[in-house]
């Protein structure tokens, strides 16, 4: 991890790619129920506010090891919310 910019662009380009997935399904499935897609993006944007509130916390001790925990928490998360959308089909 280079620095704290780059883990806010990572942040929101995974999560933005994650909610545009969703969008994407919801228009190639106008029959099915849109709400699950929609508790999804839900939870995105949650992820996406609680990391981004970390990654902009003041005080941390030990930065890298603070950095890092957020990213290992990126990646966990997103995995789940891309299980999620897999299974909506």
């Amino acid at each position: 991890m280079a620095n704290k910019r780059n883990l806010k662009k990572d942040i929101n380009y995974v999560l933005g790619d994650i909610i545009e997935s969703v969008y994407v399904w919801e228009y190639n499935n106008t029959d099915k129920d849109a709400k699950k897609g929609e508790a999804i993006i839900d939870e995105a944007i949650e992820t996406f506010d609680d990391l981004m509130a970390r990654v902009n916390q003041r005080g941390v001790e030990d930065v890298k090891a603070h950095f890092k925990a957020i990213n290992n928490d990126l990646e966990t998360k997103a995995r789940a919310l891309v299980d999620k959308i897999n299974k909506l089909g």
